[in-house]
């Protein structure tokens, strides 16, 4: 018994330690519950406050959680296709192929577009019967919204792959972690004036918001808010040049340091 005893404590340390020298994971255990009591929270008040929001604009919830996955889906279509290199150790094999990192990064965001559609798609189209709701009736504005959250993905999706790189496998959960982040500042499922006043500003700073509020206008007084969609591909355009710049800053420095062949926790 006593030597089953120390098996087990054995095991438990060992777990332990790689959670003390992984600050992502240890992040992840507080987090989601966090983020979840923060979102619903809002919500709430929200629909407290605005009972008939809904009835007004049949669908709402439905076509925010569809859109809200494409963002998902981009994020995690850039950060998966880079994880799996790592996975198969096979960023050394990159680095001396003929293959650039600007390349790299191009190809990368072109697996998230085809992921995203693999994996919206069908959901858009089975909430027609299932709902009597179709996405599609946002018509052209629809296009903008989908490419404007894409984008949003992309940049974040970029900024996860280079903490990866930088910090290791032990990072890797950051691929779910960082998006959910935003979500209760981007107003899905609510309006952004449901949030303090103090965090508005930071809320708008965020392509999302301009999207989700976009949506809203459309569906429930029938107004496409083209100065929303442009706010939001202009941030889109800040926050993905800056996603690349610093994927391929750590690329650079991961590669001069021969990082690219230790790709372990």
């Amino acid at each position: 018994m006593n030597l089953s005893f120390r098996r087990v404590a054995a095991m438990c340390l060992r777990h332990l330690y790689i959670l003390k020298g992984s600050w992502p994971r240890v992040l992840e255990m507080a987090y989601w519950p966090a983020v979840n009591m923060v979102m619903w929270g809002f919500t709430s008040q929200f629909f407290a406050a605005n009972s008939t929001w809904v009835a007004r604009a049949s669908g709402v919830l439905i076509g925010a959680v569809i859109l809200w996955d494409v963002m998902f889906r981009g994020n995690l279509g850039v950060a998966l296709s880079f994880l799996e290199e790592m996975w198969s150790r096979n960023l050394g094999h990159l680095s001396v192929s003929p293959l650039r990192p600007f390349e790299l990064v191009v190809s990368m965001l072109c697996m998230s577009l085809v992921r995203t559609l693999i994996g919206v798609l069908p959901a858009a189209l089975l909430a027609i019967p299932l709902y009597h709701y179709s996405l599609f009736t946002l018509g052209l504005p629809l296009i903008a919204f989908w490419f404007s959250l894409m984008v949003s993905g992309w940049a974040i999706g970029l900024g996860v792959a280079a903490l990866v790189l930088r910090f290791g496998l032990g990072a890797e959960s950051l691929a779910w972690v960082l998006i959910f982040a935003i979500a209760p500042l981007a107003g899905i499922y609510y309006p952004i004036a449901t949030l303090p006043d103090w965090l508005r500003p930071v809320a708008w700073a965020l392509p999302p918001a301009h999207v989700f509020e976009g949506m809203r206008s459309i569906m429930l007084d029938g107004v496409v808010r083209v100065d929303l969609l442009l706010s939001a591909l202009g941030l889109d355009a800040l926050y993905l040049t800056a996603g690349v710049v610093v994927f391929l800053r750590v690329w650079h420095g991961a590669r001069v340091r021969g990082a690219l062949l230790d790709v372990g926790e």
